[in-house]
């Protein structure tokens, strides 16, 4: 059976190499080669017309919306703080479209920091604009505890507490609609987020990338390729 097909939402910022100095779609390499540690087959998604969401999503086995740039505010109706960064407005239209088309469809989805606080927006939530001490420094990852909530599907990946590495300094407030928390910093901020079942669906505060435990991408290439499988069953 081939590795399950995961599309890497990626960043579109001007970016130098070489002799170039441009406009580029980037990526932390981090991301595929977690993709690749868990089984699967990486391809970018860099910010397109959220019209084509549904038939790009088609086209996959799971998704990841990647860490990255603060959620502009108006998206879940508030003022921007001055503390919140500038917005990458065709980001956020890109990757909310595919959030939904990856519910609609059924199609196995990681949300990963940025991509968990879209996840909840996606859903009517909305998030704190600002918080100390998820953020060790400018440019460092930090680590914290998380407490899974039993019963859950965060809770089914990794059942005991475990150190993440974060780098975050905004986070959920209140829960988008269907949505339950399956994880909890010591100070109480929710790190994971995800819908009722049938969906497999885990949106994560943390970046499992920049981490050694292979966990959470796994299940979501696990889930991509049951239904992969299913898919071709009623084919």
């Amino acid at each position: 059976m081939s590795e399950p097909l995961i599309g890497v939402t990626t960043y579109l910022n001007r970016a130098r190499w070489g002799v170039w100095d441009m406009e580029a779609a980037l990526l932390p390499a981090a991301y595929p080669r977690l993709v690749r540690e868990a089984g699967g087959l990486a391809v970018m998604l860099p910010p397109d017309g959220p019209a084509a969401a549904a038939a790009v999503v088609a086209r996959l086995d799971g998704l990841v919306v990647a860490g990255g740039a603060d959620v502009e505010p108006v998206r879940y109706g508030a003022e921007p703080d001055p503390r919140t960064g500038p917005p990458a407005r065709e980001r956020d239209a890109w990757e909310l479209a595919l959030i939904e088309a990856a519910l609609a469809s059924g199609t196995p989805l990681l949300g990963i920091c940025r991509g968990m606080q879209l996840l909840n927006v996606a859903l009517g939530g909305t998030l704190v604009q600002h918080l100390d001490g998820h953020a060790e420094a400018v440019g460092v990852i930090g680590r914290h505890k998380v407490e899974p909530v039993p019963g859950t599907l965060y809770a089914s990946l990794v059942p005991e507490p475990a150190e993440v590495p974060t780098y975050h300094h905004q986070a959920v407030d209140r829960l988008g609609t269907g949505l339950a928390a399956s994880a909890h910093a010591e100070d109480g901020t929710v790190e994971a987020v995800e819908p009722a079942a049938p969906a497999w669906a885990l949106g994560v505060q943390w970046h499992p990338e920049m981490g050694e435990d292979a966990r959470v991408m796994r299940g979501l290439v696990e889930a991509a390729a049951a239904a992969a499988a299913a898919a071709r069953g009623r084919a």
